[in-house]
């Protein structure tokens, strides 16, 4: 497996297409930090323009020939295609060019699992890589297809190969079985946040948007921080008292980035149901990114494929110390609900208007009342203590308890019937 992907330090040469605007198009600068992140060290690189993809080498023969070419002046150990590539296309261009080829997803999956700290994280990037070698397999053995058929080679030849995708089919019915486990364990912990009346807000955002800096403000964490692209892979919670509000969970997640390979968008479900299943997103902005407007539009169709286009939202532009004509404040819309936010994490600018507006989304869906209970009810106070919904208590004269709570309306409302 480790020899399908790039390791640190490899000559690389990049190949990018441009295309009319569309599916296929994708961004150089983007491509260029990817492999970076990767550890490549980019010798060349090669960009042409086509209308559709040609079916033998992805590219043109003639563009081909020149990828074969820079390779052999470059001394390059690996060719990247801005890309996916099927299969066949990889073996073409591999044998033309005589070196590795991997194309866009094989090196996104290849600094996810660079990546991954996490027990579960290594998990979810060993099955996408899994998912996404065992339509290659072929490649480990094109020395013998220039010899289909030769004595004592072509047998062993398939046996071999059929007993690798053996291997990798019962690998990732084990990962499968192992993760289904931590999916469960991930939705009784939101089963009892649930009946805890502890909400969930979400960190979402294009990839080096600056999410674990914010995190790390808000919650006085140490989450790992970097200039790269998916420096967070690994899921993390943390519980903070909310001021004013009371306690919630606060999430880190991946960073988003254009066409994230399918297979780890399901690799990663269970981490993303975090988002799925939160009670507000928070989406974070690159304020100083020329592509912001893209890159919003490309978390939106993540959002949509884990099924939380619906999740209430709130767009976070951070790095404003990077724009000097932007002032932090908060936009709201015409019902004065909370839009946007502007704000600065590192330089701890604009929290405060961010944790206004957090509170006026949430409390949306939560009040804060005044229950009095008698001492003869003291069931429901302890079932109140054990939502963890009790924010404050006295006790009056007469033994009864003034409790300030904060639950959902309709609970509020069952209360309020109640006594």
């Amino acid at each position: 497996m480790s020899g399908d992907r790039p390791s640190g330090g490899e000559r690389v040469v990049l190949v990018h297409i441009h295309f009319p605007a569309g599916k296929m198009e994708e961004d150089l600068e983007e491509f260029k930090e990817l492999a970076v992140s990767a550890g490549a060290k980019i010798a060349s690189i090669v960009t042409g323009a086509r209308r559709v993809p040609e079916s033998k080498y992805f590219v043109g023969s003639g563009k081909a020939e020149e990828i074969r070419e820079v390779v052999a002046a470059s001394k390059a150990q690996l060719v990247i295609f801005n890309h996916n590539l099927s299969p066949a296309q990889e073996r073409n261009l591999e044998r033309l060019v005589q070196c590795r080829v991997v194309d866009r997803t094989g090196l996104i999956l290849d600094i996810f699992a660079q990546r991954a700290r996490s027990f579960e994280g290594k998990l979810q990037v060993e099955l996408a890589v899994l998912k996404h070698l065992s339509t290659r397999l072929v490649r480990g053995w094109t020395h013998l297809e220039r010899q289909r058929g030769g004595i004592g080679l072509r047998g062993p030849g398939e046996t071999q190969l059929e007993a690798d995708r053996r291997l990798i089919r019962n690998r990732i019915k084990v990962i499968g079985i192992r993760l289904a486990k931590i999916r469960q364990q991930r939705e009784q912990g939101r089963r009892s946040r649930r009946k805890a009346t502890v909400p969930t807000v979400a960190l979402v955002g294009y990839t080096n948007a600056g999410k674990s800096t914010l995190f790390n403000r808000l919650t006085g964490a140490s989450v790992y921080v970097a200039n790269q692209l998916f420096a967070t892979l690994d899921p993390t919670l943390r519980r903070m008292d909310f001021p004013g509000f009371g306690p919630i969970i606060l999430a880190d997640t991946v960073g988003f980035i254009r066409h994230l390979p399918h297979d780890l968008v399901e690799a990663f479900h269970a981490t993303l149901e975090e988002v799925s299943e939160a009670d507000l997103l928070l989406h974070v902005v690159d304020t100083h990114d020329e592509q912001k407007n893209a890159h919003i539009e490309q978390v939106k169709q993540v959002l949509e494929s884990i099924n939380a286009q619906y999740v209430p939202s709130l767009l976070v532009y951070n790095k404003i110390d990077l724009e000097p004509s932007v002032q932090a404040q908060i936009d709201r819309n015409a019902y004065g609900e909370p839009q946007r936010v502007f704000i600065s994490a590192f330089h701890n600018q604009g929290i405060d208007q961010l944790l206004i507006a957090i509170g006026a989304l949430l409390g949306k869906n939560l009040a804060v009342r005044e229950i009095i209970l008698t001492p003869a009810q003291a069931k429901i106070r302890a079932a109140l203590y054990a939502r963890e919904c009790v924010m404050s208590e006295k006790v009056d004269e007469a033994g009864c308890y003034h409790l300030m709570v904060r639950l959902p309306h309709e609970d509020i409302e069952k209360l309020s019937g109640s006594h």
